[in-house]
């Protein structure tokens, strides 16, 4: 286990606009307002279309993590989930976790790891700055390369 006191900066309520690219949108939050590091306790949105990760096929290490993706349309959804910023590049990796429902089929649930998203209406969310320590998401080579939230330098 890995643990850290959070030292909170800013809370912002963000909106995104019918159409945006859900992780183009929170990109370009973060990156407006200087935010490096943060969490989303909760968002809320319609999806137009959505991928997170799944598959309908037997895996053949069912330990190992599951890299591709299942394909959703016309979804309502609620999540939550991290960001941390990759020191390299400046960009943010957002680790964010969903469920689905999909309104044509009895609001039949999906739940994963989101990886991307577009805009159907709205999403609504609350984004927490994390101002220390640095939060960031090494690759761990020892867990099939799996990215892991990290604190401290």
């Amino acid at each position: 286990m890995r643990a850290s006191e959070l030292t909170i900066g800013r809370t912002f309520g963000v909106t995104f606009d019918h159409g945006d690219d859900f992780m183009t949108a929170l990109s370009e939050f973060c990156q407006k307002n200087n935010v490096r590091q943060g969490y989303i306790p909760m968002f809320i949105a319609g999806f137009a279309e959505a991928e997170i990760v799944g598959t309908c096929e037997k895996l053949e290490n069912p330990e190992a993590p599951v890299w591709t993706k299942v394909h959703l349309v016309n979804a309502e959804a609620m999540g939550g989930g991290t960001i941390a910023q990759d020191p390299a590049t400046g960009d943010i990796l957002p680790h964010i976790h969903t469920a689905l429902g999909l309104k044509e089929r009895a609001a039949d649930g999906f739940t994963s790891h989101l990886l991307s998203a577009k805009v159907l209406f709205l999403t609504e969310m609350l984004v927490v700055e994390v101002l220390s320590p640095t939060m960031t998401r090494p690759k761990n080579p020892n867990l099939y390369d799996v990215p892991l939230l990290t604190f401290g330098s």
